[in-house]
């Protein structure tokens, strides 16, 4: 399972380290984190949030930050501000999230008025890595959108290609699997008009870069056997690079399932701004905090060379 994503560490080797701006730092796990992207040169920290509260949260860490760069502002609003201001100036190419809530954060990115939005909804991605199954895969969207429509499911699929493209490259198309509880289109069930309404975008043109095939149960999706059984001849089913959830529920328990359930390895990251941005949550191990720097890494190498929007 770790070979997995230690090929995610790897990808980073030639990359110069990311000023990341870590939003309000101010628990000594979060200081712990960085540090340990810093030991892996993945990271140049920008600290930002009330100094006090840092410095108590790196002394209790046991960490010496002397030579990190801090930003000193009163509260974690002001933190989530200054990180927007820092990140559209291009003064950080990353912004990680901190001792704050997601839509503290996430609200600051998305302003009008912030110089950060795409065209794009942002969306956040899972990559994830199982003993299970044969090959990394992507859960989304898990964290950011309660209840996508269907414009929003279309970006959320198209940000999630795009990562995938980035980190395994543009030789074969990722196969998209857009989950519902049945394989059949049922009009009393949203997710399956979603899903089939997507599948004709795709063949529009209106998404690109990947295979996709949907409404898919979830065992059709990742088991060859389930979707033989069931008769449903894909070059998706049962092959799944990426599994687009119908909201933001079905995705955080799936994903929360597999890693404590499962054993799985993730990392996250939100697309669909102008730089990355990744959520971490008290409950993440300071592996999946690691890779989840090591993703944002690659994103903003994609962007910095015109391969990502």
């Amino acid at each position: 399972m770790s070979r997995q994503t230690d090929a995610i560490l790897a990808l980073c080797q030639t990359l110069s380290p990311t000023r990341t701006a870590i939003v309000h730092p101010v628990k000594a796990n979060v200081i712990e984190a960085a540090a340990e992207a810093v030991r892996e040169k993945l990271i140049v920290p920008v600290l930002i949030g009330p100094v006090a509260k840092i410095v108590a949260a790196a002394q209790e860490a046991s960490i010496d930050i002397a030579g990190w760069d801090i930003v000193d502002v009163e509260h974690s609003h002001a933190a989530a501000a200054k990180a927007a201001e820092l990140a559209a100036t291009r003064q950080v190419d990353v912004i990680m999230k901190g001792s704050l809530h997601t839509d503290e954060l996430l609200g600051a990115i998305v302003k009008a008025d912030a110089g950060l939005r795409t065209e794009r909804r942002v969306s956040h991605s899972y990559l994830m890595s199982i003993a299970s199954y044969p090959k990394p895969f992507i859960i989304t969207d898990a964290a950011v959108n309660i209840l996508p429509d269907l414009q929003v499911k279309a970006d959320i699929v198209q940000n999630a290609v795009d990562l995938w493209r980035i980190v395994f490259g543009e030789a074969t198309p990722p196969k998209v699997a857009v989950l519902a509880a049945v394989e059949t289109v049922n009009p009393k069930m949203q997710a399956t008009l979603d899903a089939a309404a997507l599948c004709k975008m795709a063949e529009r043109g209106q998404i690109t870069g990947c295979l996709i095939d949907g409404p898919l149960a979830f065992d059709n999706a990742i088991s060859p056997e389930a979707a033989r059984e069931k008769g449903i001849v894909s070059v998706v089913a049962g092959h799944a690079d990426i599994l687009v959830v119908p909201d933001i529920e079905a995705g955080n328990m799936l994903a929360k399932q597999l890693t404590f359930l499962g054993g799985a390895e993730a990392a996250g990251i939100v697309l669909g701004a102008r730089v990355p941005v990744i959520l971490t949550s008290r409950a993440d191990s300071e592996r999946t905090r690691l890779l989840s720097c090591a993703l944002a890494a690659l994103v903003a190498d994609a962007r910095a060379n015109g391969r990502l929007r």
